[in-house]
């Protein structure tokens, strides 16, 4: 498990969400749930894309900060092996 830094700003139709110390993860809401939820799945999206170009993930940078955040919190990305990982099975040249 990772620990980011998500911060989330009120717009007048919404809620602007974004992980700081993650470049590219951002989503918006209706309202702060909504936008904590968008936010979650835009994370999870980014790392896995991350992942399959063989890139690394970003590491959590606590000195990333947004002064105009009305709220900064942490947000966990956790990634488990499942229906998305295929295996291929190679014959034997033997």
């Amino acid at each position: 498990m990772i620990i980011y830094h998500a911060m989330y700003k009120s717009l007048d139709k919404g809620v602007h969400a974004e992980v700081l110390d993650f470049p590219g993860v951002v989503s918006v809401g209706t309202d702060i749930d909504d936008a904590r939820r968008s936010l979650a799945a835009a994370l999870v999206d980014m790392a896995e894309t991350n992942l399959l170009a063989s890139e690394p993930l970003p590491q959590r940078d606590a000195s990333v900060m947004d002064d105009e955040a009305d709220l900064i919190e942490p947000i966990h990305l956790v990634l488990a092996a499942g229906h998305r990982v295929a295996t291929t099975v190679e014959e034997s040249l033997t």
